[in-house]
């Protein structure tokens, strides 16, 4: 990562209707919107500290379709660390991910050292298509992690910005809100440098 740039770019992917601007929004903003606007491309920034300095962490929020295929490489040529979103309701949306994370793997080369989260979305709703298992194995796979979410419920949102950054290994980074911490949290500050979002 170059060392003048104080921004880590975490690139979220991921078909149409998925949630990615959900997860997004509900991590930087705390809210959740029902109804469904497609993006073009949106970046959110969020202020952390990260090795007792302030760093940006900059979420882009990436188009659903395949429209703009000079964006999706420009976003993966900038990126730091890439969330991969599907709905669990959706095969085909897992389906979609795989020429993106082929096109990271082209772009990056080495990507055991890139943090990448494979995200099941929407694990609220009742109507899957998709089991944990299903995800768990793609991630296996890939070689990188997994985790279920839900924006509308609030569920593992923020687990999976802080499981991001704990990928991460050449920095110290991670997440605290409203100047709350859960006990796992505290035992990871006392291994790692302490770090917070403001």
């Amino acid at each position: 990562m170059p060392e003048q740039s104080n921004d880590y770019r975490v690139v979220v992917f991921g078909a149409a209707g998925v949630g990615k601007s959900s997860l997004v929004l509900r991590f930087v903003r705390g809210t959740f919107r029902e109804t469904y606007v497609p993006t073009i491309e949106d970046t959110y920034r969020q202020v952390i500290s990260c090795d007792k300095s302030i760093c940006t962490l900059q979420i882009t929020d990436t188009t659903g379709s395949h429209q703009f295929p000079a964006m999706q490489r420009l976003s993966i040529s900038k990126g730091h660390a890439f969330i991969l979103v599907y709905s669990v309701t959706s095969r085909q949306s897992m389906e979609d991910l795989h020429p993106i994370f082929e096109q990271i793997c082209q772009i990056k080369g080495d990507i055991q050292k890139i943090p990448i989260m494979l995200v099941g979305n929407k694990s609220d709703e009742a109507q899957r298509e998709l089991d944990a298992s299903e995800g768990q194995a793609l991630a296996g796979k890939w070689k990188c992690a997994f985790m279920e979410t839900s924006a509308k419920m609030n569920y593992n949102v923020q687990e999976l910005f802080q499981e991001l950054l704990n990928l991460e290994q050449r920095r110290t980074v991670s997440l605290q809100v409203d100047g709350k911490k859960s006990k796992q949290q505290k035992k990871k500050d006392k291994l790692q440098g302490k770090c917070s979002v403001m």
